[in-house]
């Protein structure tokens, strides 16, 4: 039984060195339709270290990006091309004419989710977001405050300012305060995305 045993470990492991990684012994896999996987050895009793699939995901989804096909309805923006990203449940869309203003960089992401954090925290958690666009010119930003059924507007650029929209909105003094936390949310995002434009400049006419 023993001799039999040691036979069997002879035959294996003259088949591992025929199957070994050399020229010769390549040409014999094909010859003889033999395969072997990429990345494991077939040398010895050991396979190599397989790929931490679940950290690659978790890498991927920290922000999702798509294409977005919505058409402006502004046309002096002259943006020819749009890139969306999905952040923390929010979306930012990147407006313009080639790949690098199309690039979505660290500081700008995290821009943006401190932006939506901020609304949050000092004006009311009660809000749906609409899309944050950025065109070379401008930063664009609106959503719906939802118990109060109001539209609100930002835009810091070419056209700066607050805009509301409801239907029949009563000037109490819950409105009022609403305006008050808006205009001071607004000069946050005013002063942070404002940061934003002047540096995609930059950053384009540098690798013009």
């Amino acid at each position: 039984m023993n001799n039999s045993h040691d036979e069997i470990k002879q035959l294996l492991n003259a088949s591992r060195n025929l199957l070994g990684s050399n020229k010769l012994n390549e040409d014999i896999r094909k010859q003889y339709g033999l395969l072997t996987e990429q990345g494991i050895d077939l040398t010895d009793d050991n396979i190599t270290t397989k790929p931490n699939i679940t950290k690659s995901v978790e890498d991927k989804i920290e922000y999702d990006t798509f294409q977005d096909d919505t058409e402006t309805d502004d046309d002096s923006v002259g943006s020819d091309k749009q890139q969306g990203y999905r952040i923390s449940g929010g979306i930012i869309v990147l407006h313009g004419k080639n790949q690098v203003d199309l690039e979505l960089t660290t500081d700008e992401k995290s821009a943006f989710q401190e932006t939506m954090d901020e609304f949050v925290n000092e004006v009311t958690e009660m809000v749906d977001f609409n899309k944050l666009n950025v065109f070379p010119n401008n930063v664009e930003w609106s959503g719906t405050i939802i118990d109060l059924d109001i539209e609100f507007f930002y835009s810091i650029g070419e056209e700066n300012g607050i805009y509301i929209n409801g239907d029949t909105i009563k000037a109490d003094d819950e409105f009022l305060e609403l305006i008050n936390k808006l205009k001071r949310n607004y000069e946050k995002f005013k002063a942070k995305w404002g940061k934003v434009l002047v540096s995609r400049k930059k950053t384009i006419k540098t690798e013009e």
